[in-house]
């Protein structure tokens, strides 16, 4: 059976816990398929060999980004590599989807920037948060003037399963993330700079390491992440965690203030140990405010502009959270950035992901860690090149 001829044959690095987005890619016949992936890990190429037959699967990464035969390079490696990966992808002359963050500091997201811009290859962040229906739908309320103009975002991340997902793994370890503030946070501080309509100029913080960095129950160095690493109804209290990362080194608990180009201040709040896991945005205007409950399926944001009042729960507008098409991934959200990126290799043009607006989430968050880390003396978040801005926001048209 000879592929469709419509088909974008896909390469692939890395295949770890962001190898849906591969999967979610691969639609043989469809559109796309992946032809290539790489990997160190043996399990996680044995899995690839399953997941995507025929394709072929190395542990160099290379084979992938020098194969004539792959159109396209999906980076989901770990952050710390994003760039450098990325950067010998894009100077290949192959069009690149990279997973958020983009990377761990603010010089390496610029030189990387500066490699599409030189190389004229094309550039794509996986800032899915941007297709959530939640987002979208905030996003839209906005724009209708609901609120009137926005003055201060304020953001709580309750990362219930925090314990599981980002103190196991190299997540724990500042050499590899600079700290979650940057890893977990990219995601909620590019929504909230795409809600806002302005990015970070001035950060100050404030964190710990107040739970699991007491807990001796750790994997020696070099043993592999437990079987049973994630449960959904289990693991709790916090203190009943085990088999944690041999080092851990960020903060489960982190507090931002933010003040964005435009004027609009900002907050951002993280904690790895709460019982529920979901996101609360709360986003204020010059005549309203708009807050969600629940940030998926079921959930509803809700509306408050018509008069002054003491606390009521009944809103003047509800808005529920629509479903997505395909609920699978984020609510929905990962095939729709993969479309979205599908298009952006074959066609061109603006997306509604921004390289741009991933380098300033990632600098607000580096930013920011140092401010926490400093005792929360404030820190200045340092603007990008006028000319890459120019020229990503512009389509990235040579």
């Amino acid at each position: 059976m000879t592929d469709a001829p419509s088909d974008l044959r896909l390469g692939v690095l890395g295949y770890g816990l962001r190898g849906s987005i591969a999967r979610t890619a691969h639609r043989p016949g469809a559109g796309s398929r992946v032809t290539a992936l790489a990997d160190h890990d043996a399990a996680a190429r044995t899995e690839a060999a399953l997941a995507f037959p025929g394709a072929l699967v190395s542990s160099d990464h290379k084979k992938v980004v020098e194969d004539p035969d792959v159109d396209a390079i999906l980076v989901l490696t770990p952050d710390h590599t994003h760039a450098d990966v990325a950067r010998e992808a894009l100077e290949a002359g192959k069009p690149v989807f990279v997973e958020k963050p983009l990377d761990i500091s603010v010089e390496r997201c610029d030189e990387l920037l500066r490699t599409a811009h030189a190389t004229g290859s094309r550039l794509y962040v996986g800032h899915n948060m941007r297709h959530m229906p939640v987002v979208r739908l905030m996003r839209d309320i906005i724009a209708r003037g609901e609120i009137g103009e926005v003055k201060t975002v304020w953001v709580r991340h309750f990362v219930g399963y925090g314990g599981d997902w980002y103190f196991k793994d190299w997540h724990a370890e500042r050499q590899y993330t600079t700290g979650l503030l940057l890893q977990k946070a990219a995601h909620d501080i590019d929504v909230l700079h795409w809600l806002a309509g302005g990015y970070t100029r001035q950060v100050q913080a404030l964190g710990d390491l107040m739970v699991y960095g007491d807990n001796p129950h750790r994997r020696a160095p070099g043993e592999p992440k437990h079987d049973d690493w994630y449960t959904k109804d289990g693991h709790w209290p916090p203190a009943t965690q085990r088999g944690l990362n041999p080092v851990i080194d960020v903060e489960d608990v982190s507090l931002v203030n933010m003040r964005l180009d435009n004027g609009v201040l900002a907050s951002y709040q993280q904690c790895h140990f709460t019982p529920d896991y979901w996101r609360n945005y709360t986003v204020i205007g010059d005549a309203g405010r708009l807050e969600n409950f629940g940030d998926g399926p079921g959930g509803v944001v809700k509306v408050w502009n018509s008069r002054r009042s003491t606390y009521r729960d009944e809103p003047d507008a509800a808005h529920p959270v629509p479903d997505a098409e395909d609920n699978a991934g984020h609510g929905g959200a990962d095939p729709l950035l993969i479309d979205e990126f599908l298009r952006f290799v074959r066609d061109g043009g603006t997306t509604d992901t921004s390289p741009v607006a991933a380098r300033m989430a990632v600098a607000a968050g580096v930013r920011a860690t140092e401010s926490l880390r400093a005792g929360g003396t404030p820190r200045e978040v340092p603007p990008l090149d006028p000319e890459l801005v120019a020229y990503f926001e512009g389509g990235q048209n040579r």
